[in-house]
């Protein structure tokens, strides 16, 4: 419960734009395990690193100053799909970081990576497939977003080849 707290919190006031920040330019957040995070074996449960990679891609947009942009057109993002890989456990009270960055969009998508990482060490990595909706239910083509968020938008990057196999395993690739 108490990382929906810190998403509302993170999406009802977020955290100041990082002057000259672009799409394409990493974001990080830094977080702590609470003893709330825990499962049974004493270790952060699978779903709250969902609920954190929530919280570290609100920070994403944050760093980018999105929210009044996106609240002005009635814009809001949406998880199309998601998945990590663990490597590492965190526990109680360690300090640890979440690196979020845009690997790259097509016509309906953004796909983010997220690494959770503690000091050096590699803990876990996520992939996000991302959509944004408007208020009106239609959904908003992810160039249209990008070219809101970045003064100077780039074109695409090439999508990793494990990243396209697995948006298309999951079925959110443009078709």
């Amino acid at each position: 419960m108490t990382r929906t707290l810190q998403l509302a919190l993170a999406t009802s006031r977020p955290r100041r734009p990082v002057p000259g920040r672009a799409v394409l330019d990493p974001s990080v957040t830094r977080l702590r395990v609470r003893a709330s995070d825990l499962d049974l074996y004493r270790h952060v449960n699978n779903g709250v690193y969902l609920q954190m990679m929530d919280v570290a891609r609100t920070h994403y947009l944050a760093d980018l100053g999105a929210f009044g942009l996106l609240t002005e057109r009635g814009w809001y993002p949406v998880v199309a799909a998601s998945t990590v890989t663990y490597r590492r456990s965190l526990t109680w009270r360690q300090q640890f970081t979440i690196t979020t960055r845009v690997l790259g969009w097509d016509p309906r998508v953004v796909y983010l990576e997220q690494v959770f990482a503690r000091g050096e060490q590699h803990v876990a990595r996520g992939w996000v497939a991302g959509r944004f909706l408007s208020r009106r239910g239609d959904r908003v083509p992810a160039p249209d977003v990008v070219a809101l968020l970045d003064h100077a938008p780039p074109a695409p990057p090439h999508l990793p080849d494990d990243v396209a196999a697995w948006a298309r395993a999951v079925d959110v690739a443009h078709r």
